[in-house]
């Protein structure tokens, strides 16, 4: 009898415990529903310091403000945003400039043209724009290097040396664990199997790669040059002998204007502002700047006219996918809404992805033309738009890209491992059956495949590559030999794709929305995004776990994260022909 008022008492403390944590909830929400509106103080300064990820768009969590529930925690803040606040501030009376902060978190090479562009506009109002770090890492300084005055702290690290692309292969690992990679695919530079069959790049790979990451490099150097008054082939010098090594170098070789501590930069903001010394200086978050009313201004005008704005953000897949992947079935939904609505008038398909299941890009595919013959659709890509992210852009009426986006990668793979020495030599596992015909274990992973076996599947991935080029073909009206040309799995950057006609336009979302009105031969308009972001509550525990495991295993792995994340994808590789890049491509 003890023992069972001791489990009545627990259930009852338990239930309690989940009602006031649960009122607290709801109290939260009902108070960050409210959406206050942030007053901007005059001569304020708008502070930019990208410390969390970034996002196409800024996720709908009503309680990111309410730190004590641990809820704020790599909450990333979008694309969207970060834009529309450096516009709103360019106009606004009490923005007296923006200090852009020390950054250390990578973004994408499109995202930071984006975000850079965007600060060489706000420059034409006459404000100014400061930027300071500890630490320049390159990706950084290409944003910082816009600003009216770069500084650098005194005793800190100046990252100069040229970019770097650097492939893991897990051969020798397979090899050890008596595994085998049997790969199917189709395209001599699609080389996202290689890592599971070959120990270094081949040589169409390294081809490739030399190339896109020679433009890549040519891009940034002239970007950097341009703002910094400096030729591009000092810069490529300076990098190339690693000339920049200390704090004073970069100073001597006009990289930077000053070597100051972060006292000195915050009083010379005081100073521009006509800030007293001994006051404080106000400072904008850029969160906080969302709320203010001048953000607020332009969602009032009253238009009867839509451009939706579909976002197409991470991998393919099939099924929902949600705010960080694309699901077939959620973005194919997000464009049959938007083209049924006759308020809608044009389409812009944001597309931010390295592909996925070619399967679930076709279904995609299929709905983007369904669109294409009812109204306007153009297409703005992000940081990739790779593979199976062009197969779902390649219908579109017009295609824009960044100089620096990676696109291009048409072609298919499948990877089916063959674990029999595995299974039998580590484990000592052995298996048997009877199967009622003769394919009925057709990718069985406890045997090799037969040579007709492995005929059948590289049939099936030869016809997939010939719909993605008929595909790519109709869209871009070239014939279907020349698509092959240039496809082949091979890599190009935005500034290459347009040589090759796989891009229409070098330009940004708004460049795109601009385009996407005077095809539908209208002026004033209200832009409204697909699909709806899921609910907080929605989601709220799939969150909460997800963030906990992710965040112990980060914890736990710190910089080696990237390669556990990169097996974790090797299973989803293995289960459907893929359409996406051959790996994750990051430039520091």
């Amino acid at each position: 009898m003890k023992q069972f008022f001791k489990f009545v008492l627990a259930s009852m403390v338990a239930i309690i415990i989940t009602g006031i944590i649960f009122v607290i909830i709801v109290i939260a929400i009902i108070a960050s529903s409210s959406d206050k509106t942030v007053v901007i103080d005059a001569n304020s300064v708008l502070h930019i310091q990208f410390n969390k990820s970034i996002a196409e768009r800024t996720p709908d969590n009503p309680l990111k403000d309410l730190p004590f529930l641990g809820l704020d925690q790599d909450e990333p803040i979008g694309l969207n945003d970060i834009l529309s606040n450096i516009k709103k501030a360019k106009t606004d009376a009490n923005i007296k400039g923006i200090f852009l902060d020390e950054t250390e978190i990578p973004i994408g090479q499109a995202t930071s043209e984006e975000i850079r562009n965007a600060l060489i506009d706000f420059k034409k109002s006459g404000k100014f724009i400061i930027a300071y770090s500890e630490i320049y890492t390159q990706g950084f300084y290409y944003l910082a290097s816009v600003a009216d005055k770069v500084y650098l702290n005194p005793k800190g690290i100046f990252l100069f040396h040229g970019f770097n692309q650097q492939v893991t292969f897990l051969k020798g690992a397979l090899d050890k664990l008596g595994i085998e990679a049997q790969i199917i695919k189709v395209g001599t530079y699609k080389s996202a199997v290689e890592p599971f069959f070959l120990t270094k790049m081949s040589d169409a790979n390294r081809l490739q790669v030399n190339s896109y990451l020679g433009s890549l490099y040519d891009h940034f150097l002239a970007g950097v040059g341009k703002s910094r008054n400096i030729s591009k082939d000092s810069l490529f010098s300076y990098a190339n002998s690693l000339k920049i090594r200390f704090p004073e170098d970069a100073l001597k070789f006009k990289l930077v204007d000053g070597l100051k501590y972060k006292d000195e930069v915050l009083n010379e903001l005081k100073q521009r502002t006509g800030i007293d010394a001994k006051d404080d200086l106000k400072i904008v978050e850029l969160t906080d700047y969302s709320k203010s009313e001048s953000n607020r201004d332009d969602d009032k005008k009253e238009s009867k006219n839509q451009i939706a704005i579909i976002y197409a953000s991470g991998e393919i897949n099939g099924g929902s996918g949600d705010d960080n992947s694309i699901g077939s079935e959620r973005v194919s939904k997000a464009l049959r809404d938007a083209r049924l609505d006759d308020k809608v008038k044009a389409v812009v398909l944001r597309v931010n992805s390295p592909g996925g299941s070619s399967l679930a890009s076709d279904v995609i595919w299929r709905e983007v033309m369904l669109t294409k013959k009812a109204k306007p659709i153009i297409v703005s890509m992000g940081d990739y738009a790779a593979s199976g992210g062009y197969y779902i852009s390649c219908a579109a009426d017009s295609i824009f890209a960044e100089p620096n986006t990676i696109t291009g990668s048409i072609g298919i793979f499948a990877v089916l491992p063959n674990m029999q020495k595995f299974f039998n030599d580590k484990l000592g596992i052995t298996f048997d059956g009877v199967k009622t015909g003769k394919y009925a274990d057709l990718g069985d992973i406890s045997r090799p495949l037969t040579p007709e076996e492995h005929a059948i599947l590289q049939n099936q991935v030869d016809h997939g590559y010939d719909d993605f080029t008929k595909a790519v073909a109709s869209g871009r009206h070239k014939t279907q030999a020349y698509i092959n040309s240039i496809g082949q799995g091979r890599v190009w950057t935005g500034e290459q794709a347009i040589t090759n006609g796989l891009v229409d336009r070098l330009g940004n979302i708004n460049d795109a929305v601009k385009s996407a009105a005077r095809m539908a031969k209208i002026k004033n308009y209200k832009l409204k995004a697909y699909p709806d972001q899921k609910s907080f509550l929605n989601k709220f525990g799939f969150d909460m776990s997800a963030r906990m495991k992710a965040q112990f295993v980060k914890s736990e792995l710190g910089e080696n994260y990237k390669y556990y994340d990169q097996l974790k994808g090797v299973t989803q590789m293995m289960r459907t022909p893929q359409a996406r890049l051959p790996y994750d491509i990051d430039i520091n």
